[in-house]
C-alpha cells in the first residue's frame, strides 16, 4: 500500500517521542502489504475499528489512534489524523 500524508505521522512523533517505534512498526507493514479488503487488513491489524468512514488502528499498545481512509482499489492509506488515546476519546480528531 501507498500511505499518503506521512507528515502527519512524522509530526506526532515529534510531539510524542515514544510513538515514534510503534509508528514506525505500523508504516513498515503496511507500506510492504497490498491489502485487498478489510478482512485482510483486520487479519494482521485485527484490533482496527471502522468508525464514520475511516480505519482506525491502535498502535503502541492503545496508547495512539492512527485514523486513516483506505483505498484498496488504488492501494493508498491517506493518513488523516494520529491522535493519543484520550484526545481520540474526546472525539478532538472528528471534524
Amino acid at each position: 500500500m501507498r500511505v499518503i500524508s506521512y507528515k502527519r505521522k512524522v509530526e506526532f512523533s515529534t510531539r510524542y517521542p515514544e510513538s515514534r517505534i510503534p509508528l514506525n512498526s505500523w508504516y513498515k507493514i503496511v507500506s510492504r502489504t497490498d491489502y485487498n479488503s478489510i478482512a485482510e487488513l483486520k487479519r494482521t491489524f485485527p484490533s482496527t475499528d471502522y468508525v464514520d468512514g475511516l480505519f482506525v488502528f491502535n498502535v503502541g499498545g492503545n496508547k495512539y489512534r492512527l485514523i486513516a481512509a483506505i483505498h484498496f482499489n488504488t492501494k493508498m492509506i491517506y493518513i488523516m489524523h494520529v491522535v493519543t488515546h484520550g484526545e481520540y476519546n474526546k472525539n478532538k480528531w472528528k471534524v
